[in-house]
């Protein structure tokens, strides 16, 4: 039978010829292949190759260090194709200073556009990214001046009368994965692995366009020694594998750990009683988005707020038994980390692919989801992906934002500057942000206000000190914090006018408590 070479990731580098496309798989630093990416890096500063290279990844795969990092060097990488680039700040300034093609995709439509160029489509169809910055109408997902003359990869189609987007990517002569353990015969197994990820489909996809698949891996196996449930891929379909030298550097479970049994499903941990979350501004708008919940409820935290404040405060007030958290690389239920670990979990009770995630919140939808937000405008729309220079890009944003039955957007009213009081019940502006998040249009839309109102879906923007319900008609003012004044506060501080609300809700004052707020009581009451 056909059997990989294993080889060194300098062999790698030298396998790699100018101007080929590379799939990478992984997310935050969870399978990033160092070693290999490093090889890669290394040659390219020495010689000059590879070089103009396409690069395609679904999610965003770096801790602002590592991971594709290492590809962020003009001329290394033409084009890149991605959803995300947040924790990637060398990437960022490559995009908004024209030294790359820079297209984004949602998430989501990445990490399935393998499946689907797998099986011999054209590419990935789907309903998602209508009316925002990705439909080529808008901006076709070109994120830079550099990118604007060229052509489209994301085309508007109509079946049966109703309009879908159809993304494309090139093919791909790499795709560069990463398993734990590999055995004589290249297959691969991935039990260590934070993330199932999109592995498979994204191999199928480079054989259909007779590309190579190189695998990075901990350790080898005596043939037909591996269970055959856990291979993930196949042996046939490998045609390298780079054994790690220094796992503990090049080969990390994730940025903050070599490797925690806990985050890979093996072992489940006692879980001490938490220190509460500081009460401040962060925990005030998460404490307020909670409380649009619903027992039983299926969500989902994206990054930031959402992540890092929201999960703690429902572990903190005891309703973690009430609802299921969801994260989009596939975790169900436990503790997921956050910041530059986002994506795992410890404790999970399932853990299932990163592009089957996507087929929930595309098709039936997360009953919530909670997401940050940078701008919102007259129109309801919302701006998560752009501000200014920086091109942070989707992520599964769009993907998830788009098909949830009720969307909770969290963000501070200004952003610059600002400082916020909490004593007495009430909320005290110390000091004003310097720049205005309600603005009269959004610089980029990442969610679409129009379309939301179309579908009629449920959507709050809430902030520390008031709360905005998406209508019919606009976004309407619905609720109030506190100590607030309506004029000076709020309308001053927006570049619009919206409808008030009347009569206009006051925030709970317990909201403002330092111990318990009482969030299980009000969301119990809810319960039929």
């Amino acid at each position: 039978m056909k059997c990989p070479k294993f080889i060194s990731g300098k062999e790698v580098a030298q396998l790699i010829f100018d101007g080929a496309t590379i799939a990478s798989v992984g997310m935050t630093l969870v399978s990033a292949c160092e070693e290999i990416l490093k090889a890669i890096e290394k040659s390219f500063l020495e010689t000059g190759h590879p070089c103009n290279l396409t690069l395609i990844h679904s999610a965003g795969q770096s801790d602002r260090d590592r991971g594709i990092q290492h590809y962020a060097h003009e001329g290394l990488v033409t084009r890149i194709i991605g959803s995300h680039w947040g924790l990637q700040p060398r990437w960022m300034e490559m995009i908004s200073s024209n030294k790359v093609e820079a297209y984004c995709m949602p998430q989501g439509q990445l990490a399935q556009i393998y499946r689907s160029l797998a099986c011999g489509q054209p590419g990935k169809i789907s309903k998602v990214g209508l009316g925002t910055f990705v439909d080529p109408r808008i901006e076709g997902g070109k994120m830079n001046e550099r990118t604007k003359p060229l052509k489209d990869l994301i085309e508007v189609i109509t079946i049966n009368n109703e309009e879908y987007l159809l993304y494309k990517i090139p093919p791909i002569d790499f795709v560069i994965i990463r398993g734990t353990t590999a055995d004589e015969n290249g297959n691969i197994t991935t039990e260590e692995e934070g993330m199932l990820l999109e592995v498979l489909p994204a191999v199928l996809a480079t054989k259909r366009f007779g590309g190579k698949v190189i695998c990075q891996v901990k350790r080898v196996a005596q043939a037909h020694s591996l269970h055959p449930k856990k291979v993930i891929v196949p042996g046939v379909f490998v045609d390298a594998i780079v054994v790690c030298q220094n796992p503990d550097e090049d080969h990390r479970q994730t940025s903050s750990w070599v490797f925690d049994p806990a985050y890979s499903g093996d072992l489940r941990v006692p879980v001490s009683i938490m220190e509460p979350y500081p009460l401040n501004i962060r925990k005030v708008i998460g404490r307020r988005a909670l409380m649009e919940l619903e027992p039983d409820a299926i969500i989902n935290l994206g990054t930031g707020i959402p992540n890092d404040v929201v999960g703690p405060i429902a572990a903190e007030e005891g309703i973690l038994d009430d609802i299921t958290i969801t994260v989009e690389s596939g975790v169900y239920g436990g503790i997921p980390a956050g910041g530059i670990d986002f994506g795992i979990a410890k404790n999970t009770d399932a853990l299932i692919r990163h592009d089957d995630q996507f087929d929930f919140y595309n098709g039936a939808g997360a009953d919530f989801t909670f997401m940050g937000a940078g701008e919102m405008d007259a129109e309801g729309n919302i701006n998560a992906t752009k501000m200014g220079t920086r091109a942070a890009g989707a992520g599964g944003f769009i993907d998830i934002t788009q098909c949830a039955k009720h969307v909770v957007f969290c963000s501070t009213f200004t952003a610059d500057g600002l400082k916020v009081d909490f004593t007495d019940g009430k909320v005290k502006i110390l000091q004003e942000g310097k720049i205005k998040k309600l603005v009269n249009q959004v610089q980029q839309i990442s969610f679409s206000g129009y379309l939301a109102r179309q579908r009629h879906q449920k959507v709050h923007f809430v902030t520390e000190r008031a709360i905005f319900e998406l209508h019919e008609d606009g976004p309407v003012l619905v609720e109030i914090a506190p100590g607030i004044d309506l004029e000076k506060d709020i309308l001053a501080q927006m570049e619009f006018r919206p409808r008030i609300a009347e009569p206009l809700q006051v925030t709970k004052s317990t909201l403002y408590n330092k111990g318990k707020y009482g969030l299980k009581e009000i969301i119990l009451a809810k319960k039929s």
